[in-house]
């Protein structure tokens, strides 16, 4: 180790702050070396034009203050400020934590941070360190933390605390699990697009009170999602096939839409969109997104008209969840490595199977199930659950 001899050494953590400067990382380890320390553990940080710089070091014990002096005249002209604590055994080295705590809002105050901390507390769980994540449109921040026992209790806490305080706040193991993730799999209506595609249909017909009363049949457990939806097909028999090219022009992403499915594509994930709706209206959506992996209904057309029937499997609830682990199988991966994102009952075995299952803006069956909800309308958000900073999200 540099000719150290571990008979005569202690440790130390070295941390030196100030300005941000070209020359006071390397001046920093130039005096560190002069002195032959071995380096245990380091993280640097540069913040709103300061950098803060700290080793976990191991160093020869009678040299000590020698050490410090000479960091101090050297980082002086660098208007920088060092201190020196020596310890006598390595405890302070860097714990690993087991878990991220991510807050997003569009705004996170104090406050936020406070109540959430008092919770953690509560489950003896340490935060080792905060990173921000975004600042605009919606802010996100970062906690690693060490908790010993189950996430199970704490989870619950949390939900129940983002509800008091109006932020959405999701955790999940950190570590090789969380950046092992490689497939992400969303939801079409009211998730990847605003609004439901037959609603639309409906509305171009002017068939929406017809195809709102079966819905509103299915919603008070008349109907299974099969059943409704055939029935709702079956209302659009006559149509000009033309209607589904007018529908697929008019559909809307949801906020941030675009922006996650680039930055996912972008750094080597597998995406995915399963539909109850109709392949016709979302085909050319998926190709223009670089979707890996689209499955939805197909509506039969005869003679250039809607039949009111549906040809094909049905993409249901147990589908949805069928065609997440084919996705998977062809892409190489684990179930653990997989996310699905949905807002509806239907996609309660989708979130389930997923390594992680985040329901968006979802009903309540779908949020007691799933491992994190968010709450704010913008899909990026799936990306600071996924711990992907604002400065690799893809924009524009």
């Amino acid at each position: 180790m540099g000719g150290v001899s571990p008979q005569t050494d202690t440790y130390a953590v070295v941390t030196t702050t100030g300005p941000d400067k070209p020359g006071v990382s390397s001046a920093f380890f130039r005096v560190l070396a002069s002195y032959s320390a071995a380096l245990v553990d380091v993280e640097q940080a540069i913040f709103s034009g300061r950098i803060t710089l700290a080793a976990h070091t191991r160093i020869p014990s009678a040299r000590a203050e020698q050490i410090a002096q000479g960091l101090r005249n050297t980082l002086s002209i660098y208007g920088q400020q060092v201190s020196v604590d020596v310890r006598e055994e390595e405890s302070s080295a860097r714990a690993r934590s087991t878990h991220a705590v991510v807050l997003m809002g569009t705004e996170v105050t104090a406050h936020h941070v406070e109540e959430v901390a008092r919770v953690l507390v509560n489950f003896d769980a340490n935060i080792d360190r905060i990173r921000g994540l975004s600042t605009s449109p919606l802010t996100g921040l970062e906690l690693f933390l060490s908790l010993q026992g189950s996430a199970a209790p704490v989870r619950q806490a949390l939900a129940e605390l983002a509800q008091q305080i109006g932020i959405d706040i999701a955790i999940e193991p950190a570590g090789l699990g969380r950046r092992s993730k490689r497939l992400v799999c969303f939801d079409c209506d009211s998730t990847l697009i605003q609004g439901e595609v037959i609603e639309m249909l409906a509305a171009h017909a002017g068939i929406e009170e017809e195809v709102a009363a079966i819905t509103a049949r299915a919603m008070r457990g008349e109907l299974d999602f099969e059943e409704s939806l055939r029935e709702r097909v079956a209302v659009l028999a006559g149509l000009d096939a033309s209607i589904l090219d007018e529908v697929a022009r008019e559909i809307q992403l949801t906020p941030g839409a675009r922006e996650t499915i680039a930055t996912l594509n972008r750094i080597g994930y597998r995406t995915a969109v399963v539909s109850g709706g109709f392949i016709q209206v979302l085909e050319g959506l998926a190709a223009e997104m670089h979707l890996d992996y689209v499955r939805a209904n197909t509506l039969e057309i005869a003679d250039g008209k809607l039949t009111g029937r549906i040809t094909g499997k049905v993409v249901d609830r147990k589908a949805k969840e069928e065609f997440l682990r084919e996705f998977a199988a062809d892409s190489g991966v684990g179930m653990r490595q997989t996310v699905a994102v949905g807002d509806g009952a239907n996609d309660i075995d989708m979130i389930t199977a997923a390594g992680l299952g985040i329901a968006f803006n979802a009903k309540p069956a779908l949020q007691e199930v799933a491992d994190t909800s968010v709450s704010h309308r913008r899909l990026d958000e799936v990306l600071q659950i996924l711990g992907i900073p604002a400065e690799e999200v893809v924009r524009g």
